[in-house]
Formats: C-alpha cells, structure tokens, sequence
C-alpha cells in the first residue's frame, strides 16, 4: 500500500480551499493505491537516480499488487 496526494477535480480543490478559509488551516489530500515495489534493472535504477538528480525529487517504481514482476 503506497499514499500519495491525490488527483482531484477543480470542484473538488475549491471546496477544500474553501473549508480551509473557514478554518485558516492547510489541508493536504492523500489517497492510498494497492501497490508495491517494483524490480529494477542496474541500468534502470541508474536512469531513476539521474531523473531524481534532476528534478530534485525522490521516485518509487511501483506495481499493482498481484501482477507479474
């Protein structure tokens, strides 16, 4: 099981922003997905680690739970 923040609507955004005036109070919005790590070649991991280099952030290579690897 993997969090993240979830992909929400423009409507959906809105009405968080808006309960976060009323309550002056950020909100963060995660969702769960039904996966897990995934195998990595050497030369895929070293491609991941430049792209995360790059963009200063950090990558997961993940998979749904119960398909093939």
């Amino acid at each position: 099981m993997l969090s993240s923040l979830s992909k929400l609507s423009p409507d959906e955004l809105k009405e968080i922003r808006q309960l976060e005036n009323e309550l002056g109070k950020t909100l963060l919005s995660y969702s769960s997905y039904d996966v897990v790590a995934d195998n990595l070649t050497d030369d895929e991991l070293v491609r991941v680690r430049q792209l995360e280099e790059r963009l200063g952030t950090s990558l997961v290579v993940v998979r749904e739970r119960g398909s093939k690897a």
